[in-house]
């Protein structure tokens, strides 16, 4: 039997500063409302940018105490294109900031409260089924200032494409909060300093059916996956930002998280235990 996914289909949404002052319920993340904006377009990437290739890698950054699950050296992984989606290294896009209440910092990607609310909803084409979620985005407004935000959100439409919606903290970097839209360019960031990845079963999660979620990783996911009798088997990714393993095959096993610069981390001793936050001991390499 699988688990009443139906709380995650009715998420509530978050709401824009421009219709209320209400924010997000502490344990209800959601996707988001925001104003319409004209089409974005992309700016060409600079000189040596351009479409993402896949890293060497290197070896995990941190070392977390001696009871987190252990891992094996992280590999290159195999592809013949770029794993990135529509966000891509070394471009820069041009669209619009707006702005948004985002209470405890909760929303689409299922992350929780966040302690840090430099934080951002995206449009829902870039938001890419949660392929955007945890991503690190720096945004400049046409002034010269500039911010910082990590994807924990999404704003559907008529959120167009380039747009993103700031939280209030992030925004007030940019311009007062007051101006509500403002003309910005952004692009994807590998930020210098990150602790570990850590592993996330979702409520419902079995030896029949779970779903795996990954946290605090530098670089955007492009895959995630199990180890089972018959190798490794890649989850489908939920508009929540979880991988589904619909029949339990690899639950509670081994997981190989892969990022969109092809760098690949095999984590072991992660216990099937649902809603528990499960530090690692790797990390992506910074680009």
């Amino acid at each position: 039997m699988q688990p009443d996914r139906e709380e995650d289909a009715a998420r509530p949404p978050a709401t824009a500063v421009a219709d209320s002052h209400r924010g997000l319920p502490p344990t209800s993340p959601g996707r988001k409302p925001a104003t319409a904006s004209p089409p974005a377009r992309s700016v060409a990437p600079s000189a040596g940018a351009g479409t993402p290739t896949s890293a060497e890698a290197t070896s995990p950054t941190a070392s977390p105490p001696t009871s987190a699950p252990s891992s094996v050296p992280p590999q290159r992984a195999a592809a013949t294109s770029s794993l990135a989606g529509r966000i891509r290294p070394g471009t820069t896009y041009q669209g619009v900031a707006t702005v948004y209440e985002a209470g405890v910092g909760d929303g689409a990607c299922s992350y929780g409260p966040s302690d840090d609310m430099m934080i951002a909803a995206m449009n829902t084409t870039d938001y890419e089924t949660s392929q955007a979620c945890g991503a690190h985005v720096l945004v400049r407004g046409a002034n010269g200032a500039s911010v910082t935000v990590r994807i924990t959100n999404e704003c559907p439409l008529p959120c167009a494409p380039g747009q993103l919606d700031l939280s209030e903290q992030a925004f007030a970097e940019l311009a007062p909060v007051a101006t509500g839209r403002i003309a910005i360019t952004w692009s994807l960031l590998s930020p210098e300093t990150a602790g570990t990845i850590s592993i996330r079963y979702k409520t419902g999660s079995s030896p029949y059916w779970c779903g795996i979620q990954a946290l605090g990783h530098r670089n955007p996911l492009a895959r995630l996956e199990v180890r089972t009798s018959g190798g490794w088997h890649r989850l489908d990714r939920t508009e929540y930002n979880y991988f589904l393993s619909p029949d339990g095959s690899g639950c509670g096993g081994a997981i190989r998280v892969t990022d969109i610069y092809g760098e690949r981390l095999t984590i072991d001793g992660i216990a099937l235990r649902p809603e528990v936050v499960q530090p690692t001991r790797v990390q992506f390499a910074r680009h």
